[in-house]
């Protein structure tokens, strides 16, 4: 990987993360379109992940630091322990991201290998690209769009880590599956959007470490260096995606992207037919 291809993969990481419109799925096609030709790789994405993950807890810097004081000061034992009861919002939410994390974390070390190499069929791409599309629409006409977010419930969570589960298939988009699904639960935009991203940190930051651990410290086939430059072009960019998007989903309707995600599934097939992009990475 060149320096040059490695900002325009950290430039597309940080502009999609946190879109419903999947950033692997961006990173895998954009990957193979550059003039080197190939799959930046599942490493080289997890990794430039922690670069946008970093954003979020910038951000929400205030909101992780007060969930994390009350959830230790909620717990039973410690030298903190029952400083705040056990029913504070703060200390509840601090459950339900470990608890909505769990589905993410087994399912992908369960299907590691599938992760890294079947899945990341293009053809497959296309089509759960076209399919979350259709859901996603569904799911923003006719949710109620009334919860908020401090309404959250243990289930709820559950669901919310398996809906963000899917996006080990790239195409999916883990702000989208999590977005989905809490707009099928009848929460708001806000409350779905401002979740996915809690809910984000501690399974996407896990996935880029260990595979930064997996690597040695290399950064995997992209090199440490290249890799290293796409993963802060990634924090920068995607920090001020985040501070657009949460005003763009307090006002308008998630409808671009339904339209974006089909067009470009449609875009992927046929590049997919006339043979400039391969179904599967080299060596796939």
């Amino acid at each position: 990987m060149t320096w040059w291809e490695a900002v325009i993969l950290g430039l597309v990481q940080g502009l999609t993360e946190f879109l419903p419109i999947s950033s692997s799925a961006h990173l895998r096609i954009v990957g193979e379109l550059l003039p080197g030709g190939s799959d930046p790789g599942a490493a080289f994405t997890a990794i430039t992940q922690i670069g946008t993950e970093a954003a979020v807890i910038l951000y929400f810097r205030r909101d992780f630091a007060r969930i994390i004081s009350r959830w230790f000061q909620a717990l039973p034992v410690g030298p903190w322990k029952n400083r705040v009861p056990t029913t504070d919002p703060d200390a509840r939410m601090g459950w339900y991201i470990i608890l909505g994390s769990i589905p993410i974390v087994a399912l992908g070390l369960l299907f590691q290998d599938a992760i890294e190499h079947a899945l990341r069929n293009l053809y497959l791409t296309a089509l759960v690209l076209a399919l979350f599309a259709l859901i996603l629409g569904f799911a923003d006409v006719r949710g109620a769009k009334t919860r908020p977010l401090e309404s959250l419930t243990m289930k709820h969570a559950w669901l919310f880590g398996f809906a963000q589960a899917l996006a080990l298939i790239p195409g999916v988009s883990r702000s989208g599956g999590t977005i989905t699904a809490g707009l099928l639960m009848g929460y708001t935009r806000e409350a779905a959007a401002r979740y996915s991203f809690l809910l984000a940190v501690p399974a996407v930051l896990g996935s880029g470490f260990y595979q930064l651990f997996k690597s040695g410290g290399t950064g995997g086939a992209a090199g440490f260096g290249p890799t290293a430059l796409a993963t802060v072009i990634a924090f920068v960019v995607g920090y001020v995606v985040i501070i657009a998007f949460l005003k763009i989903v307090s006002t308008y309707s998630y409808k671009p992207f339904v339209y974006y995600r089909l067009a470009l599934a449609a875009l992927v097939v046929v590049l997919l037919v006339v043979g400039v992009l391969q179904p599967l990475p080299t060596g796939g």
